[in-house]
């Protein structure tokens, strides 16, 4: 009868003819190195899914006050934000940068339907690939996840 047990380190064997007593040192001490290395991975789990909660967790909230960051910049456009209200937004904006909120589209680099939505199409023998000529709304990612495409205008080559 053969019984294996593996840990990280190194693999034990541990060998038993009929009749022959087995070692209950060998024996417990294969069960420790299988339970440490059980538990090591367990942790090494257990830290990796709360990271990812974690990541969703401030994805959620992020996403949410998209509409509020959409609402700031469109009174930046307009003329609308001055005084306190200005101090506000620009600390809304540092907070969410620091937190790690990357904003996203400009005008005239190509498009990617990965990060772009295309909202509006038109053709142009000005441009030599489909290009995204107008940012009707700003696209937004956390780490390396997309929160909201970019919506945009594509103009795409003439006679393509």
């Amino acid at each position: 009868m053969t019984t294996e047990s593996e840990s990280p380190q190194e693999t034990v064997d541990v060998v038993t003819e009929p009749g022959q007593e087995t070692d209950p040192v060998a024996t417990l001490t294969a069960d420790l190195q299988r339970l440490q290395a059980e538990y090591a991975n367990y942790r090494k789990r257990v830290e990796r899914d709360r990271a990812v909660a974690h990541e969703s967790a401030v994805g959620s909230v992020l996403t949410e006050l998209l509409a509020l960051l959409d609402d700031v910049d469109r009174a930046e456009q307009h003329g609308e934000l001055s005084g306190g209200f200005k101090a506000v937004a620009d600390q809304l904006n540092s907070i969410t940068s620091r937190i790690g909120l990357e904003k996203y589209g400009t005008e005239g680099e190509a498009f990617d339907p990965q990060i772009h939505e295309a909202l509006m199409h038109d053709e142009s023998a000005d441009v030599a690939v489909a290009t995204a000529t107008k940012i009707l709304q700003p696209g937004y990612k956390y780490k390396e996840r997309i929160l909201r495409p970019a919506r945009v205008a594509v103009t795409d080559p003439a006679g393509a």
